[in-house]
């Protein structure tokens, strides 16, 4: 297909294959450390993928970080990522990781409408301020979240301070091209309104896009497609790519953890 070769990440990326093993074997030892500050396997609805982990710092949580994580939509799931909310918690931060239905199972929109489901859950276990964050396709959702009109609860937008979508995609019309879309199903019409970038930021919300210096020309595209659009700052992280962009939410004060918490 004609785009296919365009968001292929793993085979540009020294032992790229490798990453998926890493993350886990990262997130395991996180949660184990974690002990009774780990609230696993929480329910935002009934679909078996409707869950969600909550991670505590010591003592009151400042707010809360929302981490969605990526796999074009088809792939993965929150406790792949676990570690990621090691940046957070330290900071003195909750940090929540969302589970969703994955494609072919649940187009694009109704993952769009799974994570407005389950912020309003996630949100009534921690007080103040929310931020939001996620990668690739999770960042697509983060960002998704962020446009006016996306079906987010009054009282989660009161609270929603933050969106810094890590390289996300952001238009999705390329998508149709590939043959990842085999499992998507977008046509045209999901594409357009279901494209961030072709949307307005929520009036208040703060945004800033993230994205890896030696990623593929199309995620970089797709970054600053969004941040132009959205009138918001882009950082292009130097030499880091797909996969280990993301490695800045592991610590409290990397300048990704500054951009997400301030």
């Amino acid at each position: 297909m004609r785009y296919d070769d365009a968001f292929a990440n793993a085979k540009y990326i020294i032992n790229g294959a490798n990453f998926p093993h890493r993350w886990t074997e990262a997130a395991m030892a996180f949660r184990a450390a974690c002990g009774d500050r780990a609230r696993l396997g929480l329910t935002y609805g009934d679909a078996p993928a409707e869950w969600f982990d909550l991670f505590l710092p010591e003592g009151e949580p400042q707010g809360l970080a929302v981490f969605i994580h990526g796999g074009f939509w088809r792939a993965f799931g929150p406790r792949d990522f676990s570690h990621l909310a090691s940046g957070a918690v330290d900071r003195g931060w909750a940090c929540a990781l969302p589970g969703y239905t994955l494609a072919p199972e649940a187009r694009i929109s109704q993952i769009t409408r799974q994570m407005a489901r389950a912020l309003p859950r996630i949100a009534d276990q921690v007080a103040g301020p929310i931020v939001l964050t996620g990668h690739s396709a999770g960042g697509h959702l983060a960002a998704r979240l962020g446009n006016i009109g996306a079906p987010l609860d009054p009282d989660i937008t009161a609270r929603l301070r933050r969106i810094v979508p890590i390289s996300p995609l952001s238009v999705l019309s390329p998508l149709i091209e590939t043959g990842m879309n085999a499992d998507l199903r977008l046509d045209r019409a999901e594409a357009r309104s279901e494209s961030p970038a072709l949307l307005p930021r929520r009036p208040g919300v703060k945004a800033h896009v993230w994205v890896g210096g030696a990623e593929r020309p199309a995620f970089l595209d797709q970054a600053r497609r969004l941040g132009n659009a959205w009138t918001c700052p882009v950082t292009i992280d130097p030499g880091r790519h797909h996969f280990d962009v993301i490695e800045g939410l592991e610590s409290p004060e990397t300048p990704l953890m500054r951009a997400l918490l301030g």
